[in-house]
Order: C-alpha cells, then sequence, then structure tokens
C-alpha cells in the first residue's frame, strides 16, 4: 500500500527553469537540489516535508507550480508552504498563496 502524500501547491507566474526553480527554493530552503537530473528532483523543506516543481509542457507560458509535499500530515505541509511561500517572497517573487490537495 503507498502512503498518502499530503499536498499543497504554490502558484508562481514567472518565466524560468525547472533547475532553477529548484536551485531558488533550495537557496530560500538552505538545502540542495536532491535527484537533480531525474524524473523527480526534489528540495528538502523538514523532515517528512519536499518541494517539487511542475513546469508547464511544450513550452506553454507560465504559471508553474511548487508541490510541497509531506508524507505524515497536512498541516505539515501547510507549515512548510507557508515558511516557503514567505521565504520565496522576500527574495521578490510574486507567489499565489497555498492552495490544498492531496496525492
Amino acid at each position: 500500500m503507498t502512503p498518502q502524500l499530503h499536498a499543497v501547491t504554490l502558484v508562481v507566474n514567472m518565466p524560468i527553469t525547472k533547475i532553477d526553480a529548484l536551485d531558488a527554493i533550495a537557496f530560500a530552503a538552505d538545502g540542495n537540489v536532491e535527484d537533480a537530473g531525474t524524473a523527480r528532483p526534489r528540495v528538502w523543506l523538514a523532515p517528512h516535508a519536499w518541494a517539487e516543481v511542475e513546469i508547464p509542457k511544450f513550452a506553454d507560458p507560465p504559471p508553474f507550480a511548487i508541490d510541497v509535499y509531506s508524507d505524515t500530515s497536512g498541516a505539515i505541509a501547510w507549515a512548510q508552504a507557508r515558511r516557503l511561500h514567505a521565504a520565496l517572497e522576500r527574495f521578490g517573487w510574486t507567489v499565489h498563496p497555498p492552495v490544498a490537495g492531496a496525492r
């Protein structure tokens, strides 16, 4: 049985590559990009919480999504999404408020 992932999405309306977005998230979270060069690179934000970036396909214009996941609880996903949202806005990014989901 696959554990449920709790997800919170941040939407950013700016042109950027996936790796540049991941690097910025890693910088904001004082972390590193893990599994770079794979299909599912991520940045760990806290124990049991990480961020992944979804860039539009086929050269579609922005926005792009930052999905914050937790394999433990929705509360952890929300807390880390709010923390990342604030950090990215301090860097001058315009980030839409978090939106909850589950996967």
